[in-house]
């Protein structure tokens, strides 16, 4: 019986970047503490921390954006009135509309 040939050995593509940092030697110790107290490699731990400083940055903006939209919100519309002020300023945007056209003639 003929044999198969033998297949190529294939290097799958890796799915994640490695990067290479720097720390001072005392927040690595602590860093090497952590990951060994909760039994997780490093790269856990360094991808847990910037995925909670990232949901801290984002808090911090949708904060920042509150605060902004309730300062500039001197009528205290809501979620629920922008269809109706919407509906009043394109009528009033009709009507101007309409004026100019009269007096264009």
């Amino acid at each position: 019986m003929p044999r198969k040939p033998a297949k190529k050995a294939t290097i799958k593509p890796r799915k994640s970047k490695a990067y290479t940092i720097s720390l001072p030697p005392d927040l690595a110790k602590r860093a090497e503490a952590i990951a060994k107290r909760e039994s997780r490699t490093m790269s856990e731990l360094f991808r847990d921390a910037f995925r909670s400083w990232e949901a801290d940055r984002i808090l911090k903006a949708l904060r920042e954006a509150a605060e902004y939209g309730s300062n500039h919100n001197p009528r205290g519309y809501t979620e629920k009135d922008i269809p109706r002020v919407i509906q009043q300023v394109r009528a009033r945007m009709g009507q101007s509309r309409e004026e100019k056209m009269r007096k264009a003639g």
